[in-house]
């Protein structure tokens, strides 16, 4: 079945200093028909008021991607990393068996935006990593250029689970066809665009997908998990 995940109808959080809409159930936000999808868990695009964050807290046994979409973010974790991710960004946290980290807005004047995805690992435990790398330029990412992958393929970022993540950077008018393959579960998630929108998801089972016509610039991300 093909369900489309409106950005109109996720959960909200604001908490003055953080807004944050939730295409899955996560914190104060609870819907039984939204737990996720295969290992996708949490979609949130969060905004981050200028001189706030997260303070440190701990993880465990999740993926933790963040793609910043503007501003920048500071990173610090119980690894001993620091490091700034800004727009154009992604950052891969595998939390393993625990890791503690702060995520703050690097900027005393400009908000940051950006969108946090947890995918389920398919073993617990484990050494926690860290990893980041700049997103492809979009005039290279036309089609779908892999990012993460369980097998680190083509360079990837490295995944703790059999899932694949790619982003698509489409121009006007151009047609974007989403893979789909036995046993296979995925999920799009519009990054930019319009009809469907900004904020919205498609979550494909078994059926073929129709291929996508952007009638502007648009921006897009694939996930293709196993059952």
């Amino acid at each position: 079945m093909i369900l489309i995940h409106e950005a109109m109808n996720r959960g909200h959080t604001d908490m003055g200093w953080l807004k944050s809409d939730h295409s899955f159930s996560f914190g104060g936000f609870l819907d039984p028909k939204r737990m996720g999808y295969a290992a996708l868990r949490v979609i949130n695009e969060d905004r981050i008021a200028p001189g706030s964050g997260f303070t440190e807290h701990a993880h465990a046994d999740m993926d933790i991607l963040t793609f910043v979409l503007s501003g920048e973010l500071r990173h610090q974790d119980t690894l001993g990393n620091v490091a700034t991710i800004a727009a154009g960004e992604v950052q891969l946290m595998s939390a393993g068996s625990g890791i503690r980290h702060s995520e703050m807005n690097a900027s005393d004047t400009r908000a940051a935006h950006f969108l946090q995805i947890w995918l389920i690992p398919d073993k617990r435990g484990g050494a926690p990593t860290y990893q980041q790398a700049a997103l492809p330029a979009r005039d290279n990412a036309t089609g779908w250029t892999l990012l993460a992958s369980g097998e680190a393929e083509d360079g990837s970022l490295t995944l703790l689970s059999d899932t694949r993540v790619s982003i698509a950077c489409p121009r006007e008018g151009t047609t974007t066809q989403i893979p789909t393959a036995d046993g296979t579960l995925s999920f799009v998630q519009i990054v930019d665009g319009e009809r469907l929108g900004s904020g919205d998801g498609i979550q494909i089972g078994d059926e073929e997908m129709p291929d996508l016509t952007w009638v502007t610039d648009g921006q897009a991300i694939l996930f293709e998990m196993h059952r």
